[in-house]
């Protein structure tokens, strides 16, 4: 009788081994967002460097949930003035100027400043994405951020070979910083390590 509740419990301690290790095997990290788009902005022909360290939101903004704040979601940091950094699928061209502290429309772009350049007689709003002219279509501020996307903002009287010429200066490394650990970011890449999976065994 002993021999056969031994081998009951042999067969139980087995088994939650068994699905323990099965557990440790197949650990991945929690799905956060996190992935990056490129862009740059030329007024009058002369490319915004973004100098101001304002522009620059780093770890002290982040939370667990980009949610709870509204800069967390999508910014730049540690003054890398062409990469945005988006940590919710949801966010927009618009929440990311709004939160740089510019606002964009479909026919004007306003600087921190408080600068407004409105389309006129003369100068144009160009707005290129990905390579598509999106002029004259109704603004991008209500497009969703996409990974890896690349946008020009071009104000002026330059015509469409310059602006074309300009997006070309628009950065592509979008994709090797998603790549990269991000440690001063909100998401930051999860730890898979094997802390991580025996924490994930409980």
């Amino acid at each position: 009788m002993a021999g056969r509740w031994f081998l009951v419990g042999a067969g139980v301690v087995l088994g939650a081994l068994i699905v323990l290790a099965i557990r440790f095997a197949t650990y991945s990290p929690p799905n956060h967002v996190h992935y990056h788009a490129n862009f740059a902005v030329y007024i009058n022909g002369q490319r915004e460097q973004f100098k101001d360290p304002s522009y620059y939101q780093e770890v002290a903004i982040c939370s667990a949930d980009a949610g709870d704040n509204p800069k967390a979601r999508v910014h730049m940091h540690d003054e890398v003035n062409d990469v945005i950094h988006v940590h919710d699928a949801g966010v927009t061209w618009g929440n990311f100027f709004e939160n740089i502290g510019w606002s964009l429309s479909a026919t004007s772009i306003i600087n921190k400043q408080g600068a407004i350049y409105t389309e006129n007689d003369q100068n144009k709003l160009h707005l290129i994405l990905n390579g598509q002219d999106y002029t004259d279509l109704g603004g991008l501020a209500n497009t969703v951020i996409r990974d890896k996307d690349r946008l020009l903002i071009s104000y002026g009287n330059e015509g469409q070979t310059t602006v074309m010429a300009q997006f070309k200066t628009v950065a592509h490394t979008a994709a090797q910083v998603d790549q990269q650990t991000d440690p001063k970011s909100c998401g930051g890449q999860e730890d898979s390590g094997v802390s991580a999976r025996f924490h994930h065994l409980f």
